[in-house]
């Protein structure tokens, strides 16, 4: 007996067993689905860390991780983004925030503030250019008369009493020197918030200091939070507790502070929840579109029910594979479950369609069920093994994703077909199924027409048509050089998160990019060498490391503080509190008096726009006094001088203590700053700013270089996207030259027939031809997520080349329209399903699984192109009759 005849004997054994004890059978299966979905449920995670998915033996990586060894206070971190519309505002929130957090030893390890702390607040003058703190020095010694006033008169009647004198002064000796018109800007702005119903906070920081270099509206907190590994999200409870101290911090009269949570720790939080979104959508978007499509093509309620069954008990025993076989799926294996909808569900519609064409020719119900089992199992283990070798292709790369993408969807093809085989003969042998003794003969609807008037067409004109496709594949061939790879995986994020928001506005500023390189370097005075080799790199901004914590120039920036304190005056350290201002109507009615008399007086047409506004807002504040009732008269006043002069004596504050600042030495740097740049086994860390966007690749890829001309053990984000691109991209290539290479030794082997192989490859080159072609066309990047599109598209291809060949090389020897087919139609319709099932990703919010739903639904329509246009006109064009008859 020989194997096929063999084969075809076991599976008609295993058919007339199974419809003769269909419950035992489902009841042997439900039981082993239930412990499946069990231990599926406490076993099956997933891992959203990029960096493990590309090389993980490269010398990037290994480099990377002796960073990640060195600084582990780096590692696993939530930034904090802090900002408001001031400074002061900004600097109050980051210290309230920040003891919040530290008290909170439940939910977090540690808690780090890079620029403010009592050092930073002591000794900040110092570590300011000579030039700026010369020019501080002179914008105080202005200010001195102003803020000597204010020092005395610290209420709102002093600050307009202080106004009008300025107004009035003849001489240069006025009480305000500084920039008037420019204040008196400023402090319209605010009352004009104010009176309007909003919060309303003028920044004496930026009107006494005029400084970037010297202000800052942001501000940073590093946390390190715990995980919770038993949920999907690890630091949900973290982030809670961030968001709940946040609401914690903002006071009713002041503007909002707004709290951006990014960093490696919130990117991945924010991309875990919308996958779990975007993923649950996407499948349910999947069963709806597919469940639509099998009711049309088996027009059968039971054989819908019956398919969707099956595909449901295979998708929770490949569950149960992948917790066993990889634990945590990372964000490209996660796609599987996807796939398993589309080419799991394709062999039960070969099944049932073949089953329908059977039913109608034996009254029987099991010879019909025990036919289509033998007749399909073949075909479809064929077509299963081809596909899994197209995805087995991908296991020896170095790319994790697709590496563990490609075990699980190539097994999890054969544990669906398994289910196939088993479950549906069963579910078949117990749905009613009604059984006509005579064939029915109907006329073919216009629809039902096409498939005829279609193979016709690829007949008639087959020369032209291949002649046409040859041109397309020219044109594509011209095209596929010009595909795009974005190597950013943030790009592949939902771009509407907090987290990817707040990434992307830091990589804008050159203080703030988190797009920088890192050196370590283990003497001191090598670290120096290269540090300063690396500061003169064209491409290189700055360069900072420990050695930069001890100011340069101090004997001369202590002569300049020491200069300023004096011209302040101020005696003591501390800024008197503002005091409760009773009635400030009568400087308010002076200044009025005062600003009509000088008004008239001014021909600057913006200095007269300026004081005509600050007149106007005078008035209202006047109005609005006198319009509310006595009671709450006090409540408006406070109101208003908390809006004028509420952060004056916080800047005053650290003004005065930063006049303390003392000479420093490496040994003076406090140990949470030195351990971030100095490790303790003597690893000194130089980190390097890019003088360029590093978002152009180009730009990207010459900071590399020439940072590591200097250094070559460098790292860092830059270097771990660009590496991991190169990686990805060689993986991809190596696992296609395989796949190709066995996909057609097998099936030379199979179909011993060099011209069926070449007829299977060769659409199957071209639709991959022309799926690249088209990421140009639609503009769309190949990134780390739907680089996975050609491995799947190559099994779904060579399914349906081998039964399209077989059904050729039948219909012309039948003489039968290979499009009315049963296989035909299944392959139709498990196109469709498979489309859907990918197409429901492209509306993912997250960007990298969109443009994988979009590039596999491009590419099946050009699988199915070159299915049922290219391949036949090629046999047509091939194939000899002697071909035919053998």
């Amino acid at each position: 007996m020989s194997f096929t005849s063999q084969s075809e004997h076991l599976l008609s054994r295993w058919g007339k067993w199974s419809v003769a004890h269909p419950l035992l059978i489902l009841l042997v299966v439900c039981v082993t689905v239930g412990f499946a979905f069990v231990y599926t449920a406490n076993n099956l995670s997933i891992n959203t860390d990029t960096t493990e998915l590309v090389a993980p033996d490269a010398p990037f990586q290994k480099t990377s991780r002796r960073f990640e060894q060195a600084f582990p206070q780096d590692i696993r971190t939530l930034l904090l983004v802090v900002e408001s519309s001031t400074p002061e505002l900004t600097k109050s929130a980051t210290q309230r925030l920040s003891r919040l957090l530290n008290a909170d030893k439940v939910n977090f390890e540690s808690v780090y503030t890079p620029n403010d702390n009592p050092f930073f607040r002591r000794n900040g003058l110092l570590y300011l250019d000579k030039a700026d703190l010369q020019d501080l020095s002179e914008t105080l010694s202005e200010a001195q008369p102003f803020i000597g006033r204010i020092y005395q008169e610290t209420h709102l009647s002093g600050f307009f009493s202080i106004i009008d004198d300025a107004l009035t002064s003849t001489g240069d000796n006025g009480p305000v020197p500084m920039d008037l018109p420019a204040m008196l800007k400023k402090v319209s702005a605010a009352l004009h918030q104010t009176m309007n119903g909003d919060k309303a906070l003028l920044s004496w920081e930026e009107l006494i200091t005029n400084s970037k270099k010297v202000t800052s509206k942001n501000s940073f907190i590093i946390v390190r939070p715990k995980f919770d590994y038993a949920r999907i999200r690890p630091a949900e409870e973290a982030i809670n507790s961030v968001r709940k101290a946040v609401a914690q911090i903002q006071e009713a009269d002041l503007p909002e502070v707004k709290v951006w949570l990014s960093g490696e720790v919130g990117l991945e939080d924010d991309e875990l929840s919308g996958i779990s979104t975007g993923t649950f959508n996407a499948s349910l978007f999947s069963v709806v579109v597919v469940l639509g499509i099998l009711l049309v093509a088996y027009r059968s309620v039971y054989l819908t029910l019956a398919t969707l069954v099956t595909l449901a008990l295979g998708m929770v025993l490949c569950g149960a594979f992948a917790a066993a076989a990889v634990r945590e799926l990372n964000l490209i294996s996660v796609a599987f479950a996807v796939s398993n909808i589309g080419l799991g569900v394709e062999y039960a519609i070969h099944f049932c369609l073949r089953y329908r064409d059977n039913i109608n020719h034996h009254i029987n119900k099991d010879r019909a069920i025990i036919s289509t089992l033998t007749s399909t199992s073949p075909s479809l283990l064929l077509c299963a093994g081809t596909t899994a070798i197209g995805l087995y292709a991908f296991i020896p790369t170095d790319y994790q994703g697709v590496s563990e993408l490609g075990l699980l969807a190539g097994t999890s093809l054969f544990i669906c077909l398994l289910v196939t085989l088993i479950v549906l003969p069963v579910l078949l042998k117990l749905i009613p199924m009604t059984v006509s003794a005579t064939p029915t003969v109907k006329t073919p609807s216009g629809f039902e027409q096409l498939p005829s008037k279609i193979a016709a067409l690829t007949m008639r004109y087959a020369r032209p048509i291949a002649l046409l496709v040859a041109m397309l594949a020219v044109g594509a061939a011209f095209l596929v050089p010009q595909v795009q790879t974005d190597f950013n995986p943030i790009n592949l994020r939902d771009p509407n998160t907090e987290s990817v928001i707040a990434f992307k506005r830091l990589t804008q500023d050159k203080e703030t990019t988190p797009m920088t390189l890192t050196v370590l370097v283990k003497d001191a005075d090598k670290a120096k060498a290269v540090q300063k080799k690396l500061a003169t790199l064209a491409t290189v901004d700055k360069t900072i490391s420990l050695f930069d914590f001890q100011p340069t120039e101090q004997d001369d920036k202590l002569a300049l503080i020491e200069d300023m304190a004096l011209t302040m005056g101020i005696q003591t350290r501390e800024f008197p509190p503002l005091n409760m201002d009773n009635d400030p109507i009568p400087a308010i009615r002076h200044l009025l008096t005062s600003l009509a008399a000088v008004l008239p007086k001014k021909t600057d047409p913006q200095e007269i726009a300026i004081l005509t506004g600050f007149r106007d807002e005078l008035q209202d504040m006047l109005t609005e006094y006198d319009a509310r009732l006595q009671p709450y008269r006090h409540a408006f006043v406070d109101q208003v001088q908390t809006a004028l002069m509420g952060t004056l004596p916080q800047v005053m504050n650290e003004l005065l203590g930063s006049f303390d600042a003392g000479g420093i030495a490496l040994a003076d740097i406090p140990d949470d700053i030195k351990s971030r740049w100095l490790s303790k086994e003597g690893w000194y860390r130089i980190q390097i700013f890019p003088k360029q966007n590093l978002n152009e690749l180009a730009n990207m890829v010459q900071f590399i270089t020439d940072v590591q001309a200097v250094e070559p053990d460098t790292t860092d984000l830059p270097i771990l996207y660009w590496e991991s691109m190169k990686a990805v991209v060689a993986a991809f290539q190596e696992a296609i030259t395989i796949a190709l290479i066995t996909i057609a030794l097998v099936l030379f082997s199979i179909r011993r027939n060099v011209t069926d192989t070449l007829l299977i490859m060769t659409p199957l080159v071209l639709a991959g031809l022309f799926t690249m072609a088209s990421t140009v066309l639609t503009h769309t990047p190949i990134n780390f997520a739907n680089i996975i599109a050609l491995p799947l598209l190559l099994g779904f291809g060579v399914d349906n080349g081998i039964h399209m060949v077989e059904k050729l090389r039948h219909s012309a020897i039948e003489e039968k329209n290979m499009y009315q087919s049963s296989t035909a139609r299944a392959m139709f319709y498990g196109a469709l399903t498979t489309s859907s099932s990918f197409a429901g990703l492209a509306f993912s919010s997250h960007q990298g699984i969109a443009s994988m739903g979009l590039v596999i639904t491009v590419g099946i329509f050009w699988i199915m192109f070159s299915t049922f246009i290219i391949l036949p006109v090629l046999s047509k064009l091939v194939l000899k009759e002697t071909d035919v008859a053998a």
